[in-house]
């Protein structure tokens, strides 16, 4: 496949770099006691969008490729539509696909897992929500269905409480929902399906990027071997730990189901393991230590021998370095990322952030591929993030970051670059509003920094994020408020700092302007045309 660009035939670009700052989890949203954006004391977004070079942008929905409006966007899909320059069918629209038209149960991969079912036990392991950003109830009950269906007996399923794409406490909602269709399952199929264990998702096994292995390995002692307080039902679990421990869903420690004084979701030799996330970030590392043979990151025998069992995930999460090795839906295979066309015209780029979003700068912008394009002309740099809730230290690793892009622009050696400031989104996960608008104050803070960078070296900033979080902190009903940790439906940023800007072009933005467009628009800035087949640039330029 050849990958070229041509020159732009009315612009040559700047001397200095385009650099591209995703704020991640800033949207855009009318200022109120909620907004943290707003709240926040930030001159420098505010003077961004007070110029002619800003437009907002689509970030959720249709735009980044999944099934409607109603869905928000996520840092995987955003990342991917920002390098990938057009939209792809993503996340749940793939399952959703596949589970409609039967595709996914004609699978060998399927198959094999109810044979083992059949045989043994079959376990479902994912985020218990209707959040759509890692997972979806509905896939999950499709699975359920159609095993008992195939003749599986024996189900347990390990979930992961949300509380942070959903309602900070909506967790026996679901549980209940779950146990209404496992009840009718049993007595259609005379069938034992019943949850087994659980815990909240940033208390266990949902880490990402390996920034905390402890997590991972709570997750698979409790979901393994049974490690965990004892209860009757899920329901009495959740119920019993928000008193206890005061915390929302996603923080909640490990429980365990038990009958007759035994924990119901053991995991043996024989057994099926499927996890029914279909976002790859936090399903890497869980996927590692089930499958891996040779696995060193923590002891799997601690709490007894490491179970040999059939494991599959709804999609396969890194395609370079084939985890899992089997999966039930194929992943969007995107191709001619912008990384690619760059690295085939011998531009030298950069990719920074810390840890949280490091592999939405590499992993996720360049298609779903882990390692380098091309190492000869790329420089990737990771600050380790503190593992620790993100509300006890608002400004993360932007100051590093930052402190690091600058160094970089300064070198001279670089023709583009990207980095992420995680703040806003992981920040905003947390529901402390009074962190978050630290959190923005940072961002800000740095912003500033690059802006004045960028000015020295000639070069172009473009400030977007990938989508909201931070504009909506908590909603409010009959005077009750309630912490909004979930990602909003928001447009975000979109503005472009030029100090050597002479009118040469305008911002342009048709009326479904979304974050496919940055591409092109960036590859113009670097005096690219753009791919004939990506979204058309943001930019009209004046013909000489």
């Amino acid at each position: 496949m050849t990958l070229s660009l041509k020159k732009h035939a009315q612009f040559s670009g700047r001397p200095g770099p385009v650099v591209i700052l995703v704020a991640d989890g800033v949207g855009v949203a009318p200022t109120g006691p909620a907004n943290a954006v707003t709240l926040a004391n930030t001159p420098n977004i505010d003077a961004l969008q007070a110029q002619s070079l800003y437009c907002e942008l689509a970030a959720h929905g249709v735009a980044v490729g999944l099934p409607s409006d109603g869905d928000m966007g996520n840092s995987e899909v955003g990342h991917n539509a920002l390098g990938a320059g057009r939209i792809f069918a993503q996340g749940a629209k793939l399952v959703n696909q596949a589970i409609d038209s039967g595709a996914a149960f004609e699978s060998e991969v399927w198959q094999t897992a109810i044979e083992h079912g059949r045989n043994s036990t079959l376990h479902l392991l994912g985020l218990h929500s209707d959040g759509n950003v890692h997972s979806h109830n509905k896939h999950l009950y499709a699975l359920l269905n159609k095993a008992s269906e195939a003749g599986v007996k024996r189900a347990r399923l390990h979930i992961l409480l949300d509380g942070r794409d959903v309602a900070a406490r909506s967790a026996l909602g679901f549980i209940e929902q779950t146990e209404a269709l496992l009840a009718d399952i049993n007595s259609r199929h005379d069938a034992d399906y019943c949850i087994a264990s659980g815990g909240g998702r940033m208390q266990i096994t949902m880490d990402r990027y390996e920034a905390d292995w402890e997590m991972v390995k709570r997750g698979y002692d409790c979901h393994t071997h049974g490690v965990g307080q004892r209860f009757a039902s899920a329901a009495q679990a959740v119920a019993t730990l928000y008193e206890s421990t005061g915390k929302d869903d996603q923080y909640l420690p490990q429980f365990v189901i038990e009958r007759d004084g035994e924990a119901l979701g053991r995991m043996h030799d024989g057994d099926a393991l499927v996890f029914f996330n279909f976002r790859g970030d936090r399903a890497i590392e869980i996927s590692m230590a089930y499958e891996q043979e040779h696995f060193s990151e923590f002891d799997r025998n601690e709490y007894g021998p490491h179970p040999k069992v059939f494991y599959a995930g709804m999609l396969q999460y890194d395609g370079d370095e084939f985890i899992p090795t089997h999966y039930l839906v194929n992943p969007p295979d995107i191709d001619r990322t912008m990384g690619e066309f760059l690295c085939a015209q011998g531009v030298k780029s950069f990719a920074i952030s810390e840890t949280q979003k490091y592999g939405h700068v590499t992993f996720f912008w360049n298609g779903n591929r882990s390692g380098y394009l091309d190492e000869s002309l790329e420089t990737y740099i990771e600050i380790p993030s503190d593992n620790i809730e993100f509300n006890q230290a608002p400004a993360m690793k932007a100051y590093e970051i930052t402190d690091k892009t600058i160094e970089l622009i300064e070198s001279g050696e670089y023709r583009f670059g990207r980095l992420n400031l995680a703040n806003g989104d992981m920040v905003g996960h947390t529901g402390d509003l009074d962190a978050a608008i630290k959190a923005m104050e940072v961002v800000d803070e740095c912003l500033g920094k690059l802006i004045d960078c960028i000015k020295r070296h000639n070069g172009v900033l473009l400030f977007t994020a990938d989508h909201g979080n931070a504009d909506i902190m908590y909603t409010e009903k009959n005077g009750i408020r309630s912490p909004k940790t979930s990602h909003t439906l928001n447009p975000v940023p979109f503005a472009i700092v030029d100090a050597a800007y002479d009118n040469e072009y305008q911002l342009t933005p048709p009326n479904d302007a979304g974050l496919t467009h940055i591409a092109a628009t960036a590859l113009n800035l670097l005096g690219f045309e753009a791919p004939d087949d990506y979204q058309p640039s943001l930019l009209a330029f004046e013909r000489s």
